[in-house]
């Protein structure tokens, strides 16, 4: 016997017995998912058909996320802001973009716990040119920099430990700054990884995403100058320093041809994410530094609204 009419839908919930309501659940679930994948094969018959309607749902078919709706910053660079990158050719950077090698030394706080130490090495293994140096207890901040200042070094890495567990990572660029301050969280050592390929000593591609802002700009090419700007490219490593709402998530790959058709990304590791807490202008100082931008709980109004 059938009416032509469509059933009422029945709601679970509605439904008392704890069987019967699941039950119902799952064929409602199953036959959504069943309806769905008819509609996909239709469409894609279709669109088989007509390959206009197949861009035509491309343009149209744009996804609604954090980044593509993000509000409004005029503090974003254009690609073609000629005064930003006349002023990026003249920055405390610049030298290491036209060839200047890099010369960093990386330390902890004074008797740094074995996982701080373990993330110093994997560091190590990262960034060419890294040398560590261990802290000991008499030695501040500023005279570390001092001494890294007397021996030419370009850069100055400090990892620092709460509960005996790496939290922030402060970078000082010399000789003249800027300093940068960092809150490290989802630390993974490469041994942690799951199938994770071996690092070699060759110098890896740089990759950096999405550092739009002015601020973003200037935490990006800090980044940047901590490695030589000549990639060797038969070592096959990539890094990657990926900004998604402020969070920098860090990876390390290593390309993986297969049979000469087909490239693979292998996680090398480690990982982590960082997140911006300060920028002082100049060198490292507590009392009378001057802060280009310091990160405060109120400047977030919205999950849109991000600052690199």
């Amino acid at each position: 016997m059938s009416s032509g009419k469509r059933l009422p839908t029945i709601e679970p919930s509605s439904i008392k017995n704890k069987a019967k309501r699941e039950e119902i659940f799952l064929r409602q679930k199953h036959e959504k998912a069943k309806a769905k994948r008819q509609r996909r094969l239709e469409l894609k018959k279709e669109e088989k058909d007509n390959p206009e309607l197949h861009e035509a749902r491309l343009r149209e078919n744009v996804p609604v996320t954090q980044e593509t709706t993000r509000e409004f910053d005029e503090a974003v660079v254009a690609a073609d802001d000629g005064e930003v990158a006349k002023e990026e050719e003249e920055d405390e950077f610049a030298q290491y973009f036209n060839g200047q090698a890099p010369k960093v030394l990386i330390t902890t706080t004074p008797n740094a716990s074995k996982p701080t130490i373990s993330f110093v090495k994997e560091l190590v293994s990262v960034i060419p040119n890294l040398e560590y140096v261990k802290r000991g207890k008499k030695f501040s901040l500023q005279q570390i920099i001092q001494f890294c200042r007397n021996r030419e070094y370009t850069d100055l890495i400090v990892v620092t430990e709460d509960h005996k567990e790496p939290t922030h990572v402060t970078i000082v660029h010399l000789p003249s700054g800027p300093t940068a301050h960092f809150r490290l969280t989802r630390i993974k050592g490469g041994k942690q990884i799951s199938g994770h390929g071996r690092a070699t000593s060759h110098y890896p591609e740089l990759i950096l995403n999405q550092f739009t802002t002015r601020l973003g700009h200037t935490v990006g090419r800090m980044f940047a100058a901590l490695f030589p700007q000549v990639p060797e490219f038969q070592g096959r490593q990539a890094v990657t320093f990926h900004n998604q709402r402020d969070f920098i998530f860090f990876r390390r790959h290593r390309y993986v041809f297969r049979s000469g058709k087909r490239v693979d990304l292998q996680e090398i590791g480690p990982r982590f994410t960082l997140r911006l807490r300060w920028l002082q202008k100049g060198l490292y100082d507590p009392t009378s530094g001057e802060y280009e931008w310091t990160y405060k709980a109120d400047l977030e109004t919205s999950r849109r609204r991000v600052f690199l």
